[in-house]
């Protein structure tokens, strides 16, 4: 039996993928916590020495190797050395009572880039006001907003409502901002929640909005992308896949951001294209139910 569970893990890491999502969306719901699958590895080998189960221990030797593939390289320790931008991104929550508490929270980061989700009118201008002596450059559009250090062009309001949502629904934007090397596409968004339900994983309007942003993305003329945003997803996510199948994920770090107060996933991304994110991390909470998450990026590359 402790053989046959480990077979079973490591077949649904390695192939998660090929769970169906045609009921219930089981596929995504996997993909949404896949990292914790890892915790069977230590719970399986307990069983095994239990039982001195000299197969059941090589075939821990699977699941382990297939967490590792996956993962490892999260856990390895960033190379550091020169970096061309700092981002931070954060779904600050209209529920939110210290905006100007998690605004200086940010700034200790020393960003070069800021994007906040849930941005509501009441906390805007703290926001704003917050943040305008270190960023002269920002744009909001709906409940997005993006702050930074250097000028912004061509700033515009992305269409990605999925259908059946009201009439005055923005999360999107995408603006130009003019870098020491060159020009680039910042995105931030924030797709729509998704749901646990006795009828499965409810992610249909997010998986709808990625489809829409992934499609913005393909057609944005500039080479180098950086997408800043809560995505409702992480990046084994196949729902994210209109998204991640055009941008990089970051090399190093877990940075689970969700929920602040005992963070089980990440789903507050940093996603690129002809650029690199070399690490990313959360930052102390705020008073937000998402942890800020930071990342260094190095711009050029495939």
């Amino acid at each position: 039996m402790t053989a046959s569970l480990a077979v079973l893990t490591a077949a649904l890491l390695a192939f998660h993928r090929a769970v169906p999502n045609g009921v219930g969306r089981l596929g995504s719901l996997l993909e949404a916590f896949l990292p914790w699958l890892g915790l069977a590895v230590p719970a399986l080998l307990v069983a095994a020495l239990v039982r001195r189960s000299a197969t059941a221990l090589s075939a821990l030797l699977l699941p382990a190797t297939a967490w590792a593939v996956l993962f490892g390289g999260l856990l390895l320790p960033s190379g550091g050395g020169p970096h061309d931008l700092t981002a931070v991104q954060q779904n600050v929550s209209d529920e939110n009572p210290d905006p100007a508490g998690t605004a200086a929270a940010l700034l200790r980061a020393a960003p070069d880039l800021v994007a906040l989700e849930e941005l509501t009118p009441a906390a805007l201008p703290v926001y704003a006001s917050a943040l305008a002596a270190e960023f002269p450059h920002h744009a909001v559009e709906g409940t997005v907003g993006l702050w930074s250090r250097h000028p912004l062009t061509e700033v515009r309001r992305l269409d990605i409502k999925p259908a059946g949502i009201g009439e005055g629904w923005s999360r999107g934007l995408r603006a130009g901002v003019r870098t020491p090397r060159g020009e680039i596409a910042v995105y931030v968004a924030h797709l729509p929640s998704v749901r646990i339900r006795p009828s499965g994983f409810s992610s249909g309007p997010r998986d709808e909005s990625a489809d829409l942003l992934g499609a913005a993305v393909a057609a944005e003329r500039l080479d180098t992308v950086i997408l800043l945003g809560d995505l409702n997803g992480t990046v084994d996510d196949r729902g994210l896949a209109p998204l991640t199948s055009r941008l990089r994920a970051p090399r190093r770090g877990v940075a689970f951001s969700w929920p602040a107060a005992l963070p089980v996933s990440r789903i507050d991304q940093v996603l690129t294209r002809s650029a690199t994110v070399a690490d990313v991390w959360t930052l102390p909470a705020t008073g937000s139910d998402h942890l800020p998450v930071a990342a260094r990026i190095t711009l050029g590359g495939s």
